[in-house]
């Protein structure tokens, strides 16, 4: 890809070359040339810069500003000097544009000019080659060419496949030919021919007279020739004498010409100092220089040579089909190697038992998919709907992108959520890895690839663009934290070598699970890791992603150490500096190139200065996920007597760090409760109920856990797919312990038509209108309520959030009648049974809701006593059944 968004560079690579261009930036002082002493130092290199400063000294750079007064502007820029950007001087906007170029050219990508170009990073291989379907497996058809063309010296290989001469057809004219294969695929021809075009560029791009070289090619080299041997030199290699060097011939040349007028010199000069070095100051005539620099090439011209794609398909085939089977074949020191190329983006991970293999996904544009919907807007509360679309269908098998986009994306909007979280999207190797050992243990193989099981790049493009056009938001569950250890289809001993992209050794190991540990120092490695992020977002369109498992690369020790919270387990060996470098950068970039972009953190150790600003020294995330509030209320439900639960305790783990708590995402149970080796919470609380009273326990404490969880912490809430109605079987995937059974690896989506289950799913519907209607998540100070009564005697919680009063009564067998609750103003609060019989506000209690009804309709109202409760100067009485929660809306003001 051509950018046009900054001034071009001189190189010394190929004006078309794919390869990377490194420390090609200009001398910021003004042209500079070296030039070699001696014959031994033949190398000559020109460093070129379009800026000009005619007023600085020849030989001297102009002084860098000292430190003091950068930290000065720093400061005034808001930013801190400890911040990671400002202390290392880190232009983000460059970065990027780097990173789209990098992006552009790593994988497999179409190239204009009738061919595919194939670019990979394999540092440890000796030669590279494509083999596949196309080209018989053949490891010497499609290799790597020798040299700086093939591969250059930080491991990097290129390889071109040309698209293939149909019978009967020509080669093109001009070796530059190109071909609208994407962009305007469907414009035809221009008709001018080539002649015609390159007179009109010539016309317009030269001046009379300039272009007498061009007419004549071996006229210029005639004259250097005549000039630097005289009209008789030699003839052959052996007549040759030896030639002088530049220093000392151009030295001679200015002797002969020091009495020449100026109009016969040119409008350039080295400035000689007299003293012995390589570096030598040029001054250019100014006006020269920009004579030179307002010239630009007739690009017009050379886009009008394009050709449309009917014009291709008429001539050439191509040279890798759409959907082509293939791998890339190296060369190494422990032999011939096959790999799944790292970049691959369409995957089959052992089919039929084989080796894996990538498949090319290039469909005729005609027939790719066409995006129709915007990205919702960003919300400021967050309604998350955790999903894995392996398990989302009601039948014993994987289901797919297109099933769940028209079976589960309908439920998720009519349940009040406004964005989707998917798990277990990115290719991997082993299906039951999403659920092992009961962590969600996601043990990517391929990170540019959809997961194959569910379709094909194009399905999950639409699963994406549908629920764009139903105002959800889709983020994905990315795992950087480590990666699978499979040799064959991951990147494990990619290129024959044990530290390709992790570290060697027990460090490139995680410490219990097995998978490999990326060494984030590497820049090669921080290139792939930061480019993926960016190719979801370009290719799919994702809207966030929510970090997994930060522990295992923050620390060494993978996160497996007791935590007291002291600052020095933050800082001390055990921190990979590397990690947090790159989590920096992540989300600095992220956030300058997609503004919008949400990025949540999944971190168990909860590391002071997650969602701090990276400029002050934080990892700049959205959101930070209060991983405890689930453990707690498994521990109360598995280990705890109902009537030995601590309200104290429970509120202290819910509301998590109060100075961080703006950006807590809160769950009341995720996959992670779900899957292989745990229980759902509906399973522990009515899976094995026989009684009315233990099914009316287990209703009544699923409805209470929700409702707390979602209404008292953060901006940010999520449930996991099915929970929302008490769906009763954990997830198991189909394994070894199971013999490879589906039964469990699915959702009940039947239920819902059930009474019970339906009436737990009609109170998370009303939940959410709290949010969807009132905003309830952003009200109270910094979005966060006023807990104002914890009782752990009574078991009674009470807080609130502007005019709402929340109220929850945990005790297993005592109930209230008048039960005393500090409110902050005088007037009436209301409570209701539902949406449309008033203010939008719940009792858990409700028939509707599977619960007894047990306040009458005489108590829905209440009004203020006058009364100091709760370090508030009102007060209300109100009637709390055990095991159940109201909310009351202030609905009439007193003054008092």
């Amino acid at each position: 890809m051509i950018s046009l968004t900054h001034p071009p560079q001189l190189s010394t690579l190929p004006i078309n070359s794919p390869l990377p261009k490194r420390n090609l930036t200009g001398s910021s002082t003004g042209a500079r040339v070296f030039l070699a002493p001696n014959r031994e130092k033949s190398r000559y290199i020109c460093n070129c810069s379009a800026a000009d400063h005619p007023q600085s000294q020849p030989g001297r750079s102009q002084r860098p500003r000292k430190k003091t007064q950068q930290l000065d502007a720093d400061k005034k820029d808001g930013i801190d000097p400890v911040g990671f950007l400002a202390k290392h001087g880190i232009t983000n906007k460059a970065f990027a544009q780097f990173l789209r170029e990098r992006f552009e050219i790593l994988g497999m990508h179409r190239n204009v000019q009738h061919r595919v170009d194939y670019m990979e990073w394999a540092p440890g291989a000796r030669y590279c080659s494509l083999v596949g379907d196309f080209n018989g497996w053949s490891p010497t058809e499609n290799s790597a060419r020798e040299g700086h063309f093939g591969h250059d010296d930080y491991g990097y290989w290129f390889i071109i496949l040309e698209d293939r001469l149909r019978e009967g057809e020509e080669p093109d004219q001009v070796y530059f030919q190109q071909y609208n294969y994407v962009d305007e695929y469907d414009k035809g021809d221009s008709g001018v021919t080539i002649e015609e075009i390159f007179k009109k560029a010539n016309d317009e791009y030269w001046e009379p007279g300039e272009d007498r070289f061009i007419k004549s090619r071996y006229e210029l080299a005639a004259k250097l020739y005549e000039q630097i041997f005289g009209p008789n030199g030699p003839q052959t290699e052996e007549e040759l004498e030896e030639i002088l060097d530049p220093e000392t011939r151009y030295k001679a040349w200015k002797e002969k010409h020091k009495d020449d007028p100026p109009s016969n010199l040119p409008p350039c000069d080295v400035i000689d100092d007299g003293k012995e070095h390589d570096e030598f100051d040029i001054v250019t005539d100014p006006a020269w220089q920009e004579k030179f620099k307002s010239k630009k090439p007739p690009i017009a011209y050379w886009l009008e040579t394009r050709k449309g794609r009917k014009a291709w398909l008429k001539k050439y085939r191509p040279g890798i089909p759409h959907g082509s089977k293939y791998r890339v074949y190296f060369n190494t020191s422990a032999g011939p190697l096959e790999r799944v190329p790292a970049w691959a983006t369409y995957v089959i991970p052992e089919a039929d038992g084989n080796q894996s293999f990538a498949v090319h996904w290039e469909q005729p544009p005609e027939c790719a998919y066409r995006w129709r919907h915007k990205h919702p807007p960003k919300p400021k509360s967050l309604r998350i709907y955790e999903c894995h679309v392996g398990i989302s269908g009601q039948e014993p098998r994987v289901a797919t992108f297109n099933e769940f986009t028209e079976n589960v994306l309908t439920h998720v909007k009519e349940a009040g959520y406004n964005a989707i979280q998917l798990i277990g999207v990115l290719e991997h190797k082993d299906y039951f890895t999403v659920g092992y050992r009961g962590y969600s243990l996601l043990q990517v193989t391929n990170f540019y690839a959809v997961s194959s099981r569910y379709g094909t790049p194009e399905d999950f493009k639409r699963l994406v663009d549908e629920a764009h056009g139903l105002g959800l938001l889709v983020f994905l569950d990315i795992v950087h934290s480590y990666a699978a250890a499979d040799e064959m289809v991951g990147l494990s001993f990619f290129d024959g070598s044990n530290d390709c992209y992790f570290h060697s050794g027990k460090r490139g190991h995680h410490k219990f699970w097995g998978t490999r540990m990326f060494k984030y120092g590497d820049h090669d490695v921080l290139h792939f890791l930061l480019s993926n992020l960016n190719w979801w977002i370009m290719e799919y369109q994702i809207d966030g992603f929510n970090f997994h498992s930060l522990s295992s690369m923050m620390y060494t020790h993978n996160g497996f150490a007791t935590f007291t919270g002291d600052m020095e387990e933050y800082c001390n060996q055990y921190v990979d500096k590397d990690a947090f470098l790159y989590l920096i950068l992540a989300n600095e970039i992220l956030h300058v190139i997609h503004p919008n972009i949400v990025t949540i953190a999944e971190d168990v150790t909860l590391y002071p200065g997650l969602c701090e600003p990276t400029s002050q020294g934080g990892l700049g995330f959205d959101y930070f996920v209060n991983l405890s509030a689930s453990e707690l209320w498994m521990s109360f439900l598995e280990n705890v007597p109902d009537h030995e639960w601590s309200m104290s305790k429970l509120v202290s783990t819910l509301t998590g760090n109060k100075s961080s708590a703006d950006k807590m995402l809160l769950y009341a149970e995720n996959h992670n409760q779900s899957i292989s080796g745990g229980q759902s919470f509906a399973e522990i609380l009515f899976g094995s109920a026989t009684t009315e009273e233990a099914l009316l326990r287990g209703c009544s404490l699923h409805k209470m856990i929700r409702l707390i969880t979602f209404t008292i912490g953060g901006p940010a809430y999520l449930n996991f797919m099915g929970n929302e109605f008490g769906h009763p079987k954990r997830v198991e995937f189909p394994m070894s312990s199971n013999n490879f059974s589906y039964s469990l690896a699915k959702r009940r989506w039947e239920l819902l038509e059930d009474g019970f289950h339906n009436k737990l799913f009609a109170f998370d519907k009303d939940m959410m209108k709290l949010d969807i209607e009132e905003r309830i998540l952003l009200r109270g100070s910094r979005g966060l309520p006023n807990i104002h009564h914890v009782n752990d005697t009574t078991m009674v919680i009470s807080y609130l959030r502007g005019p709402f009063l929340f109220v929850f009564n945990f005790h297993p067998t005592n109930s209230y009648g008048r039960y005393s609750i500090g409110v902050e103003d005088a007037g009436e609060y209301q409570e209701s049974v539902h949406a449309s019989k008033g203010p939008i506000v719940l009792n858990t209690d409700e028939e509707i809701y599977g619960g007894q009804e047990l306040i009458g309709r005489d108590q829905y109202a209440q009004r203020t006593i006058s009364r100091r409760t709760d370090g508030t100067r009102f007060c209300l009485e109100v009637p709390l059944p055990s095991r159940t929660a109201q909310v009351y809306k202030l609905t009439r003001i007193l003054r008092i």
